[in-house]
């Protein structure tokens, strides 16, 4: 019976871990020019990172970007809040770092970042999962 107890805690475990995994693409919410992208979000090192992978115009098209293959968060990791995560985030359309605040729900990652200083403080909208 205590080895049924455990594996079931166990599998519910990896299940709770699982669910709070920010790996995968993410397609941003629309910057201040109205352009877009998808964001694949992996594990580097001991943190997770995210590359911006292809470019959307305001009309949701493909197109050429500078930032494409940029890396846009770094030196992220999970905080004692589940689903929250901390680091660093790059804002193409402002050519800006921020500290970030990532927000994991279901598949909506709610982006927050703000300068080193602490303020002022900018909304990156709400990401979808993709994949």
């Amino acid at each position: 019976m205590k080895r049924i107890v455990i594996a079931m805690a166990l599998a519910l475990a990896a299940g709770a871990a699982s669910a709070q995994d920010i790996r995968g693409d993410w397609r941003t919410a629309a910057d201040d020019n109205g352009n877009s992208g998808i964001v694949r979000v992996e594990q580097c090192g001991g943190s997770y990172c995210g590359t911006l992978v292809t470019a959307f115009d305001a009309a949701g098209a493909a197109m050429e970007s500078e930032n494409v293959g940029r890396r846009i968060i770094w030196d992220t990791n999970p905080t004692t809040t589940p689903g929250e995560f901390r680091g660093m985030i790059y804002s193409p359309d402002r050519d800006q770092d921020y500290v970030s605040r990532l927000t994991l729900e279901g598949n909506t990652l709610i982006v927050r970042g703000c300068l080193s200083a602490g303020w002022p403080c900018r909304e990156g909208g709400r990401w979808q999962r993709v994949n």
